[in-house]
């Protein structure tokens, strides 16, 4: 093991140093060319974008390839419905995926790329429009496309000028700039975003605020203390969740009534006829507020074996409702009792 000041020492460590700051400062200067080139054709893409009802179908070959599947992931995660298109796969079927109302984003530097260029009169045919990333606007796909948007820089990382370094690079923060606009321009939030991001670990989705995802205003289940049980009934099957919260007359909860306390209703009065809501609810019941987390509102329903839960102020006043099903969906959560 060499110490700190034996690695400053060592040739080889500073030789790999220098080469290092060098190639990011050669993929810099790339990103600052590419800004100053940039003109009314990104906008103009952001714009056809946004607007179409189709999605953007980005195709690419190589290391402009896998740029793409970098694009479609951060196209889909931020609101623009994407997916990839490998070209050759295209020439045997795959073309069936495109529609007429899709945007196909083709990527290639050169925009020489024979099996990129191979299948866009056939995407012609269709009617989807194509946009091209290209580092030359004089090629045969900048040619081809109904836009194409300069990507190219003034000279590769790479010291034999042949692996793409810098170019793909561009062309990546290029789709970057592109998932950006859209951002801004389809107005996406947090809460959004946080909803196309429910699998793998539980934990970033239960981190969300109880507010962000509570039913409120008429979607509500709510009836006074004094409602005849009648309407109580009714209320529930409007709503659809299996319970209607009991509010004082200040809108505080005083209570909760379910379709397990009807049943018990049934079971232990002789008659329900002429009886309020107030008779038969459940007091006190379980409830939180609206800063509280997803994970929190989970916990509570669980170790209670409840599927809905209140939503209150600091007061006790109603300010919405949660239900199991809108926390996780149908059918993926199992009780332990």
């Amino acid at each position: 093991m060499f110490s700190p000041e034996q690695r400053k020492e060592d040739p080889s460590h500073q030789e790999a140093l220098r080469i290092a700051r060098n190639v990011l400062q050669i993929e810099a200067e790339g990103l600052l060319y590419l800004a100053e080139h940039l003109d009314e054709r990104f906008a103009e893409a952001v714009d056809w974008i946004y607007g179409t009802p189709g999605r953007v179908i980005v195709s690419g070959v190589g290391k402009s390839g896998i740029v793409g599947r970098k694009i479609v992931a951060t196209l889909s995660s931020t609101g623009t419905p994407s997916l990839f298109l490998h070209p050759v796969e295209a020439m045997h079927g795959d073309l069936g995926m495109v529609r007429r109302e899709d945007i196909v984003l083709a990527l290639s530097n050169s925009g020489e790329t024979d099996e990129v260029n191979f299948i866009l009169p056939s995407i012609r045919g269709i009617g989807a429009r194509i946009i091209a990333f290209t580092g030359n606007l004089d090629s045969t796909l900048a040619r081809t496309s109904d836009i194409a948007i300069y990507t190219g820089v003034p000279r590769e990382a790479c010291p034999l000028g042949l692996a793409p370094t810098a170019s793909s690079t561009a062309m990546l923060a290029m789709g970057d700039a592109l998932a950006v606009a859209l951002i801004k321009k389809r107005d996406f939030q947090p809460k959004d975003f946080r909803r196309f991001h429910p699998g793998g670990q539980l934990g970033k989705r239960l981190q969300v605020n109880v507010r962000e995802v509570m039913r409120t205003g008429p979607e509500v289940p709510a009836v006074h203390r004094n409602t005849p049980l009648q309407e109580a009934v009714e209320e529930i099957h409007r709503k659809r969740m299996g319970a209607t919260l009991v509010l004082g007359g200040d809108g505080t909860l005083d209570g909760i009534f379910t379709d397990g306390d009807l049943r018990r209703a049934f079971q232990n009065l002789p008659d329900l006829r002429g009886r309020t809501v107030e008779e038969v609810m459940s007091r006190d019941p379980r409830s939180m507020g609206p800063d509280g987390s997803v994970a929190e509102a989970l916990e509570v329903m669980e170790r209670h074996l409840i599927t809905v839960l209140p939503v209150v102020d600091g007061r006790g006043r109603v300010l919405g409702i949660l239900h199991l099903h809108d926390l996780l969906g149908k059918g993926q959560i199992r009780f332990t009792a």
